[in-house]
């Protein structure tokens, strides 16, 4: 890939806040999940690449994290800028201080700033007054940096996006509403089954609806449905992070949403299984699928750096 030859798209991407994926055409999707795969081979090649040299990302993190703070701070080193890691117990957020000062704050002294938080609204209120961009590390409602590596993994497996089955099983969370969303997109048929009382949020059914044009999207409440001729079989966690309190009425309700041996028969027999991680094992996903021949989780968690990488360079960078 010639990281310079898409200069409309370049030029269209720079400066921009990466909210959601529902601001982002295909094309800039398709273009990041390139790049993310051109930097991959630049690394594993040894070459240094330092398109944000002398550039410091802001990461606010009122949620805890293993990948998202690793990929964003690993991905501004080796692309030779540097990420400044900002607990809410640690700056005046905490004590205070809104949304717009810290923003306007922030703006000054930074080229980018990565929120991971619980609102949806606390990251566009951010963006709204930063004159930076604002990407968004995860809310409850959506994780679109989770979603270009999951788009890359899946190119990387399979060779292409378009005409593919894709099947969420469990939690109508974050990562449902994501997937709804990329899957509407790329032209990529999506089911995502779901307990009654849990299914996805219903404005994101209805943007990725809007969006799907070559694609069809299923909610449905029995799984086996759901995962019939999958090419890909996706789930997260039954309890996310502000809900440990629901985690034994969940175990209860999600039961018969397992991703087993029994259940994923019903696929494709080249499917692939994915998780965005943490994963607990023999809760949402058994041992035997996590850790088996089909598991590509691994492969997707490493292509969070990367694909952080692409987007970073993309709004920060200078090709």
């Amino acid at each position: 890939m010639n990281v310079g030859t898409s200069t409309n798209i370049i030029s269209q991407l720079k400066g921009r806040d990466f909210l959601t994926l529902v601001d982002f055409s295909t094309e800039e999707i398709d273009y990041l999940i390139d790049l993310a795969s051109y930097l991959k081979e630049q690394c594993e090649k040894g070459i240094v690449y330092e398109p944000l040299k002398g550039k410091t990302l802001g990461m606010i993190f009122e949620k805890p994290s293993t990948r998202t703070r690793v990929s964003f701070e690993a991905g501004m080193y080796q692309l030779g800028g540097m990420g400044i890691f900002l607990s809410t117990k640690d700056i005046q957020m905490e004590r205070g201080e809104s949304i717009a000062d810290t923003a306007k704050v922030l703006s000054g002294y930074l080229d980018g700033i990565m929120i991971r938080t619980f609102s949806q609204e606390r990251v566009e209120e951010l963006a709204e007054h930063a004159t930076i961009p604002v990407i968004n590390g995860l809310t409850d409602l959506y994780h679109p940096c989770q979603l270009l590596a999951d788009l890359q993994t899946i190119k990387e497996v399979k060779g292409k996006l378009a005409g593919l089955k894709l099947a969420y099983i469990g939690d109508g969370n974050n990562m449902a509403n994501s997937l709804m969303i990329a899957a509407a997109k790329m032209g990529i048929d999506i089911s995502i089954a779901a307990p009654k009382g849990y299914l996805p949020n219903q404005d994101a059914i209805e943007k990725a609806n809007a969006f799907a044009c070559d694609s069809d999207i299923l909610i449905t409440e029995d799984p086996i449905k759901a995962v019939k001729e999958a090419d890909i079989i996706y789930t997260d966690v039954w309890a996310s992070m502000g809900q440990e309190k629901e985690q034994a009425i969940r175990q209860k309700v999600f039961a018969n949403f397992q991703v087993n041996q029994e259940l994923v028969n019903y696929a494709k027999e080249d499917f692939i299984f994915m998780h965005c991680l943490p994963a607990h094992r023999e809760e949402e996903v058994t041992a035997e699928i996590m850790d088996g021949k089909h598991s590509v989780v691994f492969q997707e968690s490493e292509n969070r750096l990367h694909a952080q990488k692409a987007l970073m360079t993309a709004l920060m960078g200078e090709l």
